[in-house]
């Protein structure tokens, strides 16, 4: 595969840039021409490399692209990936253009980078599956048959993508779902998932006066929302970092002592963690390691705030009302469902009378584990070996895929999570981008894997 890159990478380039330049934000409704644009284009990408099918379908949100190639083999593999990008927004922080890619130097390192929205998540890491299958195919060398279910609402929890999934089960049989959307561990040491957190997000509203009021006349007589709204968020956890939530930990499993210990023995540099982030401390639930607290247990954030006047200079307001949006990553056994009516029941109890509070449901979906024993895991990790010279560590990601869960109990199949991101890419943020190294060896990873499994 070195010399297949080596020999086409420029093509590679241009066909992955002509994806990247798509504005393909399936969180704003202004881009859903593109999200075609961009489904039709992974189509010619897809036959292009040789698949017997590949066509758009109509979901009731934004379309799925389905491709295959069907050589009457024993085995199936069903790759799964996702066309539509996080909001660029703030543009002011993006060092280029995020819908121009271009192939910079790192700033740290000095490695060559690709820097666009999507340069990682998720287009450059579905890119290698399709130039992987590519390779395979035009050398003789693929033995599988391979399918492929490109959606385009990862970032806005895939709402459409199981009802499409059950009305298309038979379409998508396979043996195994092979994911390209997550994070090493390390730049130094590589990791195959074997897990992933849920994700319950939710959006909160506290309303007083039924008008805006001068901050004069009324402060301190009447409850000021964007106050109440702060204290109840700040309740939801104590000093020791737990969720104060009745029931919250009710599904919660505890690793053993021997798990935990596997866990932990990751690389993790926690001086090289804190200069990177630019932070003195860390925080998070007691009794916990970083590690453990970004893959074993579950956490709650409030990911935006608003209310009141926000503008330039002074407006002495006191607001009508004050809203929040709050995330909570899941572990596994955690039903997304069950939490939100928990939440939901906790923020009506707390709220105090001079106020009215309403909560509302965004998105969701469950986490997941997969078996450390399968012939798919050992085919990963020793291709993995292989390309980076030492075995990957079995790791559990932070971050929530909810169609994941879904598809593992519609379709009965693993999904097995070969990730090749690095926390260096910056995804959802500005400056995103994706290393040339990591594009060329997940490239070749992924062609090992189908030659090993």
């Amino acid at each position: 595969m070195k010399q297949y890159i080596q020999e086409n990478k420029e093509r590679f380039f241009e066909e992955l840039f002509s994806l990247l330049r798509i504005p393909s934000v399936s969180a704003q409704p202004e881009h859903k021409a593109d999200m075609y644009r961009c489904a039709n284009r992974l189509v010619e990408l897809l036959k292009e490399a040789g698949a017997q099918e590949a066509a758009v379908y109509e979901t009731d949100g934004h379309p799925v692209v389905f491709g295959q190639y069907n050589m009457g083999a024993e085995r199936t593999v069903l790759v799964y990936g996702h066309y539509d990008v996080q909001p660029p927004e703030p543009l002011e922080k993006w060092r280029t253009n995020p819908f121009e890619p271009v192939i910079a130097p790192d700033p740290a390192s000095g490695e060559e980078a690709i820097y666009a929205r999507g340069a990682n998540d998720d287009k450059g890491q579905l890119f290698m599956h399709l130039k992987a299958f590519e390779f395979l195919l035009r050398k003789g060398l693929l033995k599988h048959n391979v399918k492929f279910i490109l959606e385009g609402e990862e970032e806005i929890g895939s709402p459409s993508l199981p009802a499409w999934v059950r009305e298309h089960k038979e379409l998508l049989k396979a043996d195994v779902v092979l994911v390209s959307d997550t994070t090493m561990i390390s730049e130094k040491v590589p990791s195959i998932n074997c897990g992933m957190r849920g994700l319950a997000y939710l959006e909160v509203s506290v309303t007083g006066p039924n008008k805006d009021l001068h901050s004069g006349h009324y402060g301190g007589a009447v409850a000021n929302p964007i106050n109440v709204l702060c204290n109840m968020l700040a309740s939801l956890q104590d000093a020791d970092g737990h969720i104060t939530i009745p029931g919250f930990y009710d599904s919660v499993v505890e690793l053993s002592a021997e798990d935990r210990a596997m866990l932990n023995r990751a690389p993790f540099d926690m001086e090289e963690y804190k200069q990177f982030l630019d932070i003195k401390e860390v925080k998070g639930e007691k009794g916990y390691t970083t590690i453990e607290r970004t893959a074993i247990r579950p956490s709650l954030d409030v990911c935006g705030i608003w209310g009141g006047y926000t503008g330039t200079g002074a407006k002495t307001v006191l607001p009508s009302s004050a809203h929040a949006k709050v995330s909570m990553r899941l572990v596994p056994n955690q039903r997304a469902s069950e939490i939100n009516e928990l939440f939901m029941k906790h923020f009506q109890a707390i709220a105090p009378p001079y106020v009215k509070v309403s909560v509302t449901p965004c998105e969701g979906g469950n986490g997941f584990l997969i078996p450390l024993s399968s012939p798919a895991f050992k085919a990963a990790s020793r291709a993995m070996t292989e390309v980076y010279g030492m075995e990957p560590v079995p790791a559990r990601g932070g971050g929530s895929i909810p169609i994941l869960a879904d598809m593992q109990q519609i379709l009965g199949v693993d999904p097995l999570l070969m990730g090749f991101g690095l926390e260096r890419d910056t995804i959802h943020s500005p400056n995103e981008s994706y290393l040339l190294r990591q594009l060329f060896a997940g490239m070749e990873s992924i062609a090992l894997f189908y030659q090993y499994w």
